[in-house]
């Protein structure tokens, strides 16, 4: 019997429930168990920070991609605001080109240009009368030279030119080396006065205002660029991590998941900032291969939040075999579901079995394949240790394309852990590294 037209509607709608998409927090399919369901709540943590924090203050606030973070900085938004403080949110993906060496001058003119626009967007106006792209295309016509651009044109965008043409991007750093202390000043001083109009606007002197800029995690290099990438956040987070703090203003940057690694200590230079991290929904006991009851029921609460009958769908051992082949990645998990939809032909099909949710699992697999022979040696130490085994420097654009592209996650069961990706642990476990033999 073919798939009936009520049923293949029913697989259409999960299958349009489970697209990726930022949550508010006051939606409906929210669960809240996901990321804050213990002892600990990072976003609570952040916005009480905030709130006692006297000044301007930074946040740092990281995890892999698909744990939720644009999520939950929308709930901080909220907590923040609830406190009484003005919030702004910007995606710094817009206004940066992410895969090239980033500089603290670029970063903040990104930063201070994306908080203007939030500005004008909310106000209708701008502190002095004029935007922070006016500002800063006067200081580039007054204090550096380009002879190669003409930034005078009619029409010329500095925003646009500064997301999406690296050569333009490459000026600006080079030109803005001998001016970086003007650069990073007229910034800060921007930004303060955009407090000072804010407050003005709500006529409370004592205001605080908040801006979380997302996204700075997706920063990474490509190919033989990715270590001068890494090397330039470190610097930037680092090297630049005084210049990172903002008078007046309270900021959340996201940051990588490397950065603990990659800049350990950052956070003290920025008055003591902790990169609080959102972690993979721990579906396994603490680093073990057993299956966490708790996490899959969680994991099952987030899929029938979006679509009430799922077990006409799916058997319960199939969608627990999917969670736990996802890594506790509710991105990977919902990607999984998906991936096993189109295959159903019949009614008859109904529920998916452990059987038929395979070649779902098998195609995610290929997509991590192949791994180089010294990349398996390294996953398997990481499964055997649970930590991040990063012994050198130069290897940290792996270690980075480790946990960027998942196949290494992070979970905390009390503390911090790492595990390879599920999918992957046939093929690594099977690796036999070969001894090294010496020349005689």
């Amino acid at each position: 019997m073919a798939l009936t037209p009520a049923k293949r509607e029913e697989l259409k709608t999960l299958y349009q429930a489970l697209a990726d998409r930022v949550l508010e927090p006051d939606d409906p399919v929210y669960v809240a168990q996901v990321n804050h369901g213990g002892t600990a709540d990072a976003i609570e943590e952040i916005a009480t920070e905030i709130d006692w924090q006297e000044g301007g203050g930074v946040c740092l606030f990281t995890g892999q991609r698909g744990t939720g973070k644009s999520t939950e900085l929308k709930r901080l938004k909220l907590r923040s605001e609830e406190l009484g403080a003005v919030v702004f949110y910007v995606d710094i993906s817009e206004f940066m080109l992410l895969t090239k060496e980033v500089e603290i001058s670029d970063f903040l003119v990104s930063v201070a240009g994306a908080m203007s626009e939030q500005i004008t967007q909310r106000y209708g106006g701008s502190p002095g009368g004029r935007s922070y792209w006016a500002r800063f295309n006067e200081f580039l016509q007054t204090k550096v030279e380009f002879k190669e651009l003409s930034i005078k044109l009619p029409g010329f965008d500095i925003k646009a030119a500064l997301k999406s043409d690296p050569d333009f991007k490459k000026q600006v750093q080079e030109a803005s080396r001998g001016h970086v202390a003007q650069v990073v000043k007229d910034a800060h001083e921007f930004l303060a006065e955009a407090v000072k109009y804010v407050r003005e606007k709500a006529a409370n002197a004592n205001l605080k205002v908040v801006l979380l800029v997302d996204s700075v995690e997706r920063i990474r290099g490509v190919g033989s660029e990715a270590m001068a990438v890494y090397e330039s956040v470190r610097n930037l987070f680092l090297g630049h991590a005084e210049h990172l703090k903002i008078p007046l203003l309270h900021v959340v940057y996201t940051v990588p998941p490397y950065l603990s690694v990659l800049a350990s200590g950052a956070g003290s230079l920025m008055g003591g900032a902790v990169a609080r991290r959102l972690v993979s929904t721990h579906i396994f006991l603490d680093r073990t291969r057993e299956p966490d009851t708790k996490g899959l029921a969680v994991m099952r609460e987030v899929v029938t939040a979006r679509f009430p009958n799922l077990d006409q769908v799916f058997s319960a051992e199939a969608i627990d075999k999917l969670a736990q082949s996802s890594g506790g990645d509710l991105r990977e998990f919902f990607r999984l579901i998906r991936l096993c939809l189109p295959a159903v032909r019949e009614d008859s099909d109904l529920p998916l079995t452990l059987l038929a949710v395979k070649p779902s699992e098998n195609a995610a697999r290929n997509e991590m394949l192949p791994i180089p022979a010294d990349h398996l040696g390294w996953l398997q130490r990481i499964t055997k240790t649970h930590d991040t085994c990063l012994e050198k420097d130069a290897d940290l654009p792996t270690l980075a394309h480790f946990l960027d592209n998942r196949l290494v996650l992070n979970y905390r069961n009390g503390s911090d852990w790492y595990d390879i990706h599920p999918l992957l642990r046939s093929v690594v476990d099977s690796h036999v590294i070969k001894p090294t033999v010496s020349a005689t």
